[in-house]
């Protein structure tokens, strides 16, 4: 019989889950499904936004989006266009029901539990599909899994020692395909964060008019120092790279960050004559500040175990 037997609500970043479904089934092959549950969780920022784990008798299905993922667990010879309409039903009443800063700073496990109520509802109604009145949405969903069709992960995919690391090198385009090498995730932008972006790029704004206008000045007079024109262009260039740092991950990023620092405080000290102090002030706080933002926003750690 083919049928949803559960499902979940896990948070991208870290795996917590937010809410489940109530299990009955404590079959054994049902509980090795719950096993690939938490080892997908740790792995759901590598992953695309749809995808599908086959392991025999069950298929695990789960779609994410806004940082949260929604899976399932469904028996082999559930159709494929039911469990993703769905997933595609909780993610919408999820995020109409919650404020996503809540579930972004949801530290406790199962702190949205009360949602069990609608997975339920919703899994009944899609246990019993002669009762579906969702035709439209299922013909929408049919056409998007033709055109952008989920990516199968394998088991032996999932239970390797290096995770998802060495799977197929082309790129993920809604083909079956992901990337084989995926970027290191850095943790969610803060506000302080933001405003540290915001003004370093100003800073580099202000920095190349000010070069522009050194140019012009050289070209007028002939006495002017062409190292001027350096100094400005170099601290435009600190100030983007801090930018760039902010949001990749490279390798010695921190070790970057304080150099390009360095960078941005002898501009400003070769450029004393050029500037006032509050001027000079601005520039070097707005460096200091960013660089520890660099410092503050590290790559995302490993997930901790909730059981899920």
């Amino acid at each position: 019989m083919s049928m949803i037997l559960s499902a979940s609500v896990v948070r991208v970043r870290d795996g917590l889950p937010l809410s489940a479904s109530t299990d009955y089934d404590q079959s054994a092959g049902v509980q090795e499904c719950r096993k690939y549950f938490k080892m997908l969780s740790k792995k759901l920022s590598q992953l695309p936004d749809r995808c599908t784990l086959k392991t025999g008798q069950y298929n695990i299905n789960f779609i994410s989006s806004l940082g949260v993922s929604y899976m399932m667990l469904c028996t082999e010879n559930y159709p494929s266009v039911l469990a993703f309409c769905f997933l595609d039903e909780l993610q919408k009443e999820f995020i109409t029901t919650y404020d996503m800063m809540k579930t972004n700073t949801a530290i406790r496990p199962y702190c949205f539990i009360e949602f069990d109520n609608f997975i339920q509802r919703t899994k009944q109604r899609y246990n019993n599909t002669r009762s579906l009145s969702t035709k439209m949405n299922l013909a929408d969903m049919q056409t998007e899994i033709k055109l952008r069709p989920p990516y199968q992960i394998s088991v032996s995919e999932l239970g390797s020692a290096n995770g998802f690391a060495h799977l197929s090198a082309a790129d993920y385009k809604g083909t079956g395909k992901i990337s084989a090498a995926p970027h290191q995730r850095l943790e969610p932008v803060t506000l302080p964060g933001i405003v540290s972006f915001v003004l370093s790029l100003l800073c580099g704004a202000l920095n190349l008019i000010r070069g522009f206008h050194a140019i012009e000045s050289l070209l007028q007079n002939e006495g002017e120092d062409f190292s001027y024109v350096i100094a400005f262009f170099l601290g435009t260039a600190a100030c983007l790279y801090q930018c760039y740092l902010f949001v990749y991950y490279t390798g010695w990023r921190n070790v970057k960050s304080f150099l390009t620092f360095g960078l941005i405080c002898l501009c400003n000290m070769y450029l004393y004559e050029l500037r006032n102090m509050w001027q000079l002030f601005f520039h070097v706080t707005v460096g200091a500040f960013s660089t520890l933002q660099i410092r503050l926003r590290q790559p995302q750690g490993k997930s901790p175990d909730y059981n899920v």
